[in-house]
């Protein structure tokens, strides 16, 4: 099994009501490029999330929580 790191970062805008809507994912190389990418979001979007997960790419299992590095503005409750 060998496994590998992903990194994201997912921001988020107002959606119908107060409700947050998801943009789409930003895949990044490394956590450096995912830190970055999302303080240069920050400034734009309502929130922005950058994390990380591990787990075997080949069979498609990854851990069930990510590891998250940056926060800000407001976010969904899953990425407390």
């Amino acid at each position: 099994m060998v496994r590998a790191t992903c990194y994201f970062v997912q921001a988020f805008n107002v959606g119908r009501g107060e409700n947050l809507k998801a943009d789409a994912p930003i895949a990044c190389r490394t956590e450096i490029g995912a830190l970055r990418t999302a303080e240069r979001l920050a400034s734009s979007k309502l929130g922005v999330v950058a994390f990380s997960s591990s787990g075997d790419p080949e069979t498609g299992d990854y851990d069930d929580e990510p590891t998250i590095f940056f926060r800000s503005g407001q976010i969904p409750s899953a990425f407390d």
